[in-house]
């Protein structure tokens, strides 16, 4: 059993960036599929950028253009750069498999775009 362990969030002004990192282990990301997922308070969580085993990176609508998400398998690392950050990018940030993992969830890290 992996735990993932999401950083690298904070208090940003909009307009601003900051970069997630994902902590895994190679071997619960070679070969998969990996994922940012966001949750606000009362809502489901969503899936907010993918990037396949072979590096194939996908964004939801919203972000396109602005996140950027790469992958280091032999350090077990993922990351989420995020950049011209928005009001409504606000929300705590998961990683995961694209098909996750139940038991693998991390508390994820809280990014506030606030002025």
């Amino acid at each position: 059993q992996v735990q993932l362990v999401e950083s690298g969030g904070g208090l940003v002004q909009p307009g601003g960036s900051l970069r997630l990192s994902c902590a895994a282990s190679e071997s619960f990301l070679r070969g998969y599929a990996m994922a940012w997922y966001r949750q606000d308070p009362g809502k489901q969580r969503e899936l907010v950028a993918h990037i396949t085993g072979d590096g194939r990176p996908d964004y939801k609508d919203s972000v396109k253009g602005r996140f950027t998400i790469s992958r280091d398998d032999a350090k077990g690392m993922m990351y989420l750069q995020m950049t011209s950050l928005k009001f409504e990018d606000t929300a705590v940030y998961y990683c995961n498999r694209l098909v996750p993992r139940r038991d693998s969830w991390g508390k994820g890290t809280q990014v506030t775009v606030s002025s």
